[in-house]
């Protein structure tokens, strides 16, 4: 076998649910579109992105001599794991962070690769989307799929529900790339179904508004007018790929990564009254450490305030005293969702400027508008 070959069957071997060569070049329209999305300020307050741009338009950056691109896709559709007994287990979590973080658990695959590829006499770099590579489009190029509507890549036998991985090697690539074919159509179900409107034309994706950064990436308070829109979700979101066709088809398929039933159905109370050494601790090893956390506990009070199941009514209390500002000012939403006013009226001589200014505006829309009106101000 060619050493191709030998690197794409171990690839397999290892776990990878699909594998792919693709050439390692950016064409210049894709840079193009990916500059105009910058500067349109879609990437929110994720400035490493506009940083990165000069690495991701040139694999060589990564990889000296760069010439093709190995891509693996791991699925991450599995099947729900049993809620656990006790505590407070309200709200969804993005099905990717059900498992350890997928960059842990793949990184020794691509360690192999490269270990392999040594002995083969190839050069060759792995990144588990963890640097400035563009994976998707790799993935597209390399017949994995395309990306859909969503912006998010989607295959006819895993679905979207989709992690990738790369290795930048020197090998040079055979043949031509065949990207493969849009499966779209005309079906639009993951712009329609966006709780925010976060998905625009022509597969554009406003982070701003997007429920996956608002509760991970996002720091300090939810901008008001969105926090409706994340509902019940944690962490992360997982509304646009459970709603692609192409999930239904696809099925629980994975078999590398697999969920654990605290990590997809955490304990709200676990949240609240501890350190930020002991939530470190907590979920050492997780996705669920992105947004640390006083960013989980604002959004379990953003899930509680959409939701109002009574179980999480303590947690209001406690978010009302959580020594994180981000935390109070939540808490003064959700508790003006429960109609407490006596609670938000606290809050308005809460000593951080920002939770006075939440706890105000709820109040004055109250004073106004009544307090059915909230969904205006939400």
């Amino acid at each position: 076998m060619s050493a191709a070959e030998t690197l794409a069957d171990l690839a397999h071997a290892l776990g990878a649910d699909a594998v792919g060569w693709a050439p390692a070049l950016v064409p210049a329209a894709a840079v193009t579109e990916y500059a105009s999305w910058l500067k349109a300020g879609h990437h929110a307050g994720m400035a490493y992105l506009e940083r990165q741009l000069p690495a991701r338009a040139e694999p060589a950056s990564r990889l000296e001599g760069a010439r093709s691109v190995l891509v693996l896709g791991v699925s991450h559709a599995f099947e729900p794991p049993p809620i656990p007994a006790g505590g407070v287990r309200v709200g969804r979590v993005a099905r990717y962070a059900w498992t350890p973080d997928y960059h842990d658990q793949l990184q020794p695959l691509l360690t192999r690769l490269e270990e392999e590829a040594a002995k083969l006499g190839v050069r060759a770099r792995g990144y588990v989307d963890h640097g400035p590579v563009m994976e998707r489009l790799f993935a597209a190029q390399g017949f994995l799929g395309w990306r859909g509507k969503s912006g998010m890549l989607v295959s006819t036998s895993l679905g979207a529900f989709v992690t990738l991985a790369v290795l930048l090697t020197d090998l040079p690539f055979e043949g031509e790339a065949t990207p493969h074919p849009d499966r779209c159509g005309r079906c639009t179900r993951c712009v329609m179904a966006c709780p925010t409107a976060a998905i625009g034309p022509d597969r554009t994706i406003d982070a701003r508004r997007c429920v996956s950064y608002l509760t991970i990436e996002h720091r300090g308070p939810v901008p008001l007018s969105l926090r409706a829109g994340i509902g019940d979700w944690l962490l992360g979101c997982d509304v646009c790929s459970e709603v692609c066709p192409w999930s239904g088809k696809a099925g629980p398929l994975a078999r590398l990564l697999q969920p654990v039933p605290d990590l997809a159905h955490p304990d709200l109370s676990s949240l609240f009254g501890i350190s930020e050494r002991q939530f470190e601790r907590r979920f050492a090893g997780s996705a669920h450490l992105r947004p640390r956390r006083k960013g989980l506990a604002r959004n379990a009070l953003t899930v509680l305030g959409n939701t109002r199941a009574p179980q999480g009514w303590p947690l209001l209390l406690a978010g009302a005293a959580d020594p994180a500002p981000e935390v109070r000012d939540a808490a003064a939403w959700a508790l003006a969702r429960w109609d407490e006013w006596a609670e938000v009226e606290q809050l308005r001589r809460d000593p951080d400027e920002r939770v006075q200014a939440t706890a105000n505006a709820l109040c004055e829309n109250r004073d106004q508008e009544g307090s059915t009106a909230l969904t205006g101000l939400a």
